[in-house]
């Protein structure tokens, strides 16, 4: 994928697909979306294009990544390991709880990297760290360790 900065629209994203396919959105400055889909017979031909809002930008984004697809995903390498996202729930029991308390290297083989808290990251947060609900953990292992760290940190 390329990006083209459009000096005062926004910025132009542009991906060709393995099947030789092109598409194009545009983020405008206001948070509208246009996509854009061009001819296989002449790729400055455009066989397609919507404007979203912002609000229908996202939807589109719900409906390519649904939340059943593990959107809270970040990567996988080679190793077999992921890193994703868990976020604690204001209902957790772990909720103003010890980090350590939750065992969860123990436990899991996971490593906790970074802690985010409203607008702060807490980078590797230790076993003295106090959990809250709303904080999301970024956790790398192997998945079937994060799912079990999931699970612990989902407990109410």
């Amino acid at each position: 994928m390329s990006s083209t900065p459009l000096p005062g629209i926004g910025v132009r994203y542009d991906l060709t697909t393995r099947e030789q396919q092109r598409l194009s959105v545009v983020a405008h400055r206001d948070g509208a979306r246009t996509l854009s889909a061009y001819r296989e017979d002449d790729p400055d031909a455009c066989a397609l294009s919507v404007r979203l809002s912002a609000g229908e930008a996202e939807a589109l984004v719900g409906a390519l990544m649904p939340a059943h697809h593990r959107a809270g995903l970040l990567s996988t390498t080679e190793l077999g390991l992921v890193a994703e996202r868990i976020e604690l729930a204001a209902t957790s029991h772990w909720n103003g709880r010890l980090l350590g308390d939750t065992r969860m290297r123990t436990q899991t083989g996971v490593s906790i990297v970074a802690a985010l808290r409203l607008a702060e990251a807490i980078p590797s947060p230790g076993p003295d760290f106090r959990l809250a609900g709303g904080d999301t953990l970024i956790v790398i292992g192997t998945r079937e360790g994060v799912e079990a760290a999931a699970a612990i940190l989902g407990r109410e």
